[in-house]
């Protein structure tokens, strides 16, 4: 036997302790949590705005519409988080997807923040002209349904499509492929996955509306 063949095999593989992957894997699930207790108010809240292409020109509901907003950012940290918390459980067995998932949950977050800019721009704008009449009003009309239909396409492309290739397809192949989770709870991922794609997708070629049963975000 040689020297090499002997230090290989009296120097034993760094592997990560399965208590600590268990502890990671509790944490990404505990996160994945808070998306849905914080995205899920944060709809709800933001309805105003969102039912409302007006609400620029209106009274408003600001200090609902900004926990909204708030709750919304939760929830972009814990997308985020989830990814981190997750990506070292699967990376080993799957270094590209896991990759790819990662990429997936930090879009998603992006375009939640661009959502979140959005309506923070709406409620900023009503405040500093609110009573404005005439031209500046109609102006301000315009720009208050731009804003509002960033918001809503910031959703179609993030929470929705983004949702599907991420938290559908890649994260629901590994937990398949890993048993991590049961397989008939992956399926979901993995069936549900394209379908959310496709709502998404048909939503951008104009197929269906944003506000159709389909694509619904209640």
């Amino acid at each position: 036997m040689s020297t090499t063949e002997h230090t290989m095999k009296t120097i034993p593989a760094k592997r990560v302790p399965m208590d600590s992957l268990r502890k990671t894997a509790l944490i990404g699930g505990g996160l994945y949590l808070i998306t849905f207790i914080s995205s899920i108010p944060a709809w709800f809240l933001l309805a105003p705005v969102l039912d409302n292409p007006d609400y620029i020109l209106g009274s408003g509901s600001d200090t609902q519409v900004l926990l909204g907003c708030f709750l919304d950012l939760i929830n972009v940290f814990a997308c985020i988080g989830t990814a981190v918390a997750l990506y070292p459980v699967v990376k080993e067995r799957f270094p590209a997807i896991s990759l790819g998932f990662v990429t997936a949950r930090v879009m998603e977050s992006v375009f939640i923040g661009v959502g979140i800019l959005s309506v923070l721009t709406l409620v900023t704008m009503r405040q500093d002209y609110s009573g404005a009449g005439g031209v500046q009003s109609a102006g301000l009309a315009t720009v208050g349904h731009a804003l509002v239909s960033l918001q809503e396409w910031t959703f179609q492309l993030g929470p929705a499509f983004v949702v599907g290739v991420g938290n559908g397809l890649l994260l629901g192949y590994m937990m398949y492929r890993s048993r991590m989770v049961p397989r008939r709870l992956a399926m979901l991922g993995l069936v549900g996955g394209p379908l959310i794609c496709l709502s998404g997708a048909a939503v951008i070629l104009g197929l269906i509306t944003p506000s159709g049963t389909v694509s619904s975000r209640a």
